[in-house]
């Protein structure tokens, strides 16, 4: 029941402390009665899922006033709630949790507000079990989806680096005499990386995950042909560009597709696969690109490309489906309307109050807000670096173990395996410790996001001993194992802070806003590995490998207490300081 009395109705903004308890079921819609409403007030409806906040607590013999019947679950959700904006305009409020009865997180309900006349027009789920919605779907028809995606980010990012090893022949082709224009020729792919979350994010939010895979998909093979067939340095790197842009796509909506189908519980394995591309492509995409140049040119790379993500493609095509609740609620209201003439029937998640045009812009701004954010912002720094720092060795190791030690062209690539044994010992680790770890009771609380951040706590100093020893042991010449093993730190590290900061975005911002909080991050992460790599050469001949080295070492160092103190603060964080999306 939610208490009127004493409420300040209506305002631009208002500030209400209200006290809820209601029964309920864990999943399904819930109507919330008023107790001596103020004249404006309108039955409410959440229109959210409880799975959707994991952290909710939940009292099974609460004994309050309440209007259930003997029939009805006798659970309630108790929560401390603060109106934080209402207008009569529009149909949506925003309520915190500031105090849950077990100590939660703050985390935010959209709640829509529906006169009595519209509820039976309102399209929803068919009960809490209902096969459609893919909360309920079966576990393989998940896994396809997670394994899927996770294979798009595997040619997305096999091909930032499989030409890598044959930047070298296009120099020579194309007559480039510039190194940072060399350098860039590999990079360049990630200014995509940057431009296109801020499009692709949004629309996934607005049309669903699945056009935007699909549509991503044809650009990403067309602009990829471009790339084996350019004339010269120009066409390369603007077909190139382009290419990250569509590549972005299963970067920034794959955790959205994560967050549709799996609790938050459940999540860990599945992002532990959805890792998998990011690290693990541009690590066997050298050791698969210096073969192919040595034998059969730069351009062929792109060509093995094109047949990957050819198959790929028509896969997804033939087994994917939707995975966002506003796209298939909406998809069902239509058909409803054709079959029953009933025009008045409006998908759950609907918002008449606003146009296509103004829902598209809301949602394309949401990554830049997500800035404003005190959790994601600094976070997001600390994964852009990691990345920076990778692609940075991607691009310098070429230089070093061809020059230093000789590696023939067709063999260089092998360098990258200390990076790629790292990463999968990582995954390994994370897919069994995170799920484990967020339902570990701590401090009161149950299933914090905070607990994500446990793995980033233990590995933030893995990085720069890995830096200290890579460095030093190749500037000293040392046997060429030694700083391949060095590598094998950094890539156990890195992935252990870049994955769970991931994962404790979906967590901390729900299915809803996960796409835009990934957009965010993997916006300033590209932005780092694009141009952080040009700074390598001239930092490698001023420093040498072994100062050089250490210096990235030491700002990883700097980097090291942020998930500690996110997982301390992290919370009241969140609760003083909400983004309004």
């Amino acid at each position: 029941m939610i208490d009127g009395n004493n409420i300040e109705y209506p305002g631009e903004v208002s500030i209400l402390p209200l006290y809820v308890s209601f029964p309920c079921s864990r999943s399904s819609r819930y109507a919330l009665d008023v107790t001596d409403p103020p004249r404006e007030w309108l039955p409410l409806c959440v229109s959210s899922r409880i799975g959707l906040f994991p952290t909710l607590s939940w009292n099974q013999n609460h004994s309050t006033t309440q209007t259930s019947t003997p029939s009805e679950p006798n659970n309630f959700l108790l929560g401390d709630l603060q109106l934080l904006r209402s207008r009569e305009t529009e149909t949506s409020c925003y309520l915190t949790f500031l105090e849950m009865s077990s100590g939660t997180e703050a985390s935010e309900l959209n709640v829509l507000v529906e006169t009595e006349s519209e509820k039976g027009d309102v399209v929803d789920w068919e009960g809490p079990d209902d096969p459609a919605n893919p909360r309920n779907w079966k576990k393989g028809l998940k896994l396809r989806h997670v394994l899927l995606v996770s294979t798009f980010t595997l040619y997305s990012n096999l091909a930032a680096v499989m030409f890598a090893p044959g930047a070298a022949e296009l120099v020579e082709d194309f007559r480039v005499t510039s190194t940072i224009v060399a350098s860039f020729t590999v990079s360049i792919y990630l200014l995509g990386y940057v431009f296109g979350p801020f499009l692709l994010s949004s629309m996934s939010e607005i049309y669903g995950r699945l056009i935007i895979y699909h549509l991503s998909n044809v650009g990403y093979l067309a602009f990829t042909i471009g790339c084996a067939l350019s004339k010269d340095t120009a066409m390369f790197l603007v077909f190139r560009f382009i290419c990250g842009c569509a590549a972005s796509a299963p970067m920034v909506v794959g955790g959205g597709t994560i967050a549709d189908v799996y609790q938050a519980s459940e999540r860990g394995k599945a992002m532990a696969l959805f890792g998998l591309g990011p690290l693990l492509g541009p690590v066997i995409g050298p050791v698969i690109g210096g073969f192919v140049t040595e034998y059969l040119g730069w351009r062929w790379t792109f060509w093995l490309i094109l047949i990957l993500a050819g198959v790929i493609s028509l896969l997804a095509l033939i087994l994917m489906r939707e995975t966002f609740e506003p796209a298939i609620l909406e998809r069902k209201a239509a058909a409803m309307r054709k079959s029953t003439g009933n025009s008045q029937l409006r998908a759950r998640t609907y918002n008449k109050d606003r146009t296509p045009s103004q829902i598209l812009t809301r949602a394309a701004v949401r990554p830049l807000k997500m800035l404003l954010s005190p959790i994601v912002l600094p976070l997001s720094l600390y994964c852009a670096f990691m990345f920076g720092l990778i692609y940075l060795l991607f691009t310098t190791f070429p230089a070093v173990f061809e020059t230093t030690y000789h590696f023939a062209t067709d063999i260089s690539g092998l360098a990258y395996l200390g990076l790629g044994v790292g990463m999968i010992i990582s995954i390994g680790l994370f897919a069994v410790l995170s799920d484990k770890l967020l339902k570990q009771p701590r401090e009161g609380t149950l299933e914090r996001p905070e607990l994500r951040l446990i793995l980033m706590i233990w590995s933030s100093p893995i990085v720069p001993i890995g830096f200290f020893w890579y460095g030093w042991s190749a500037d000293k010449v040392t046997h060429w194992i030694v700083p391949i093993l060095g590598t094998m730190f950094i890539g156990l590290g890195a992935f252990l802070i870049l994955m769970p900061a991931q994962l404790y975005l979906v967590d901390a911002f729900g299915s809803e806003a996960a796409a835009s909080a990934l957009a965010t991050n993997t916006v300033l992460r590209s932005l780092f590995g694009a141009l952080l790599p040009l700074a390598g050469p001239p930092m490698y001949e001023s420093l040498g490998l072994g100062w050089g080295n250490s210096l990235l070492a030491f700002i990883g160092l700097a980097f090291a207490p942020l998930p500690f103190l996110f997982y301390k603060y992290g919370e009241t964080l969140r609760t003083r300081f909400p983004i309004t999306l």
